[in-house]
């Protein structure tokens, strides 16, 4: 469980509690809550009404507790519903080229993915979980994040290329024999540094699908704005 520092240790329990159940494909016992998070049954009980009372999780017939619709509206007020407005342009591209593609947002010094698109009509392809969180300058996506924003002192000099070009391509930072190309979402301000990343083993894949990225990058910006 994380630690919750000088915050609240019930809130860290609850929010660790509602991370457990929204990640959890078949849904938590009450006990098996208990023992996840590593407090007494009767604490668990408690964090599971206080989430269940706030609709954020569901209790089924078979004692389960399960996400419950009110993650969804919780998941529409992120960065203006970017998620589901992004996905029909995603969901193309990742067709169109036959490999995975994501949306990532910078946060902090880390990127994060919030949509990860999986072709359909594909056997294999590579894929991580929405939600997945990498260090900022490592991988394509985080240098095309970075390239986004003003230059910074000491920045790789793949930064400042990516800015210069429009689009970045990497090998093996993030996964092992993996080719990733990333290409920023201009978005007017307060909204986060956006990127989409196309990944794959095939090096050719990945060139290819270059202009078709840079496409889609620049659909997303009119889209987004």
């Amino acid at each position: 469980m994380p630690s919750s520092g000088s915050g609240s240790q019930t809130l860290a329990r609850g929010l660790t509690g509602l991370h457990m159940v929204a990640a959890s494909p078949n849904g938590l016992t009450v006990q098996q809550l208990a023992d996840q998070v590593g407090v007494h049954r009767t604490i668990a009980y408690r964090l599971l009404l206080t989430l269940t009372e706030f609709r954020l999780v569901a209790k089924g017939e078979d004692g389960r507790y399960r996400p419950a619709a009110g993650l969804a509206v919780l998941g529409a007020s992120f960065d203006r519903n970017v998620r589901q407005l992004s996905l029909p342009t995603l969901r193309a591209l990742a067709d169109e080229l036959g490999s995975t593609v994501s949306l990532l947002v910078a946060e902090g010094d880390q990127q994060v993915a919030v949509a990860v698109i999986v072709p359909s009509q594909v056997a294999y392809q590579l894929a991580f979980h929405e939600g997945s969180r990498y260090p900022l300058d490592r991988g394509a996506a985080g240098i095309a994040l970075l390239a986004s924003m003003p230059p910074r002192p000491g920045e790789r000099e793949l930064v400042t290329r990516a800015r210069e070009r429009g689009w970045v391509m990497t090998y093996g930072e993030i996964e092992p024999n993996t080719y990733g190309l990333a290409v920023a979402v201009h978005r007017p301000a307060p909204s986060p540094p956006t990127c989409i990343n196309l990944i794959s083993h095939r090096e050719d894949v990945v060139l290819r699908g270059r202009d078709a990225v840079l496409k889609a990058a620049k659909q997303l910006s009119e889209v987004l704005s």
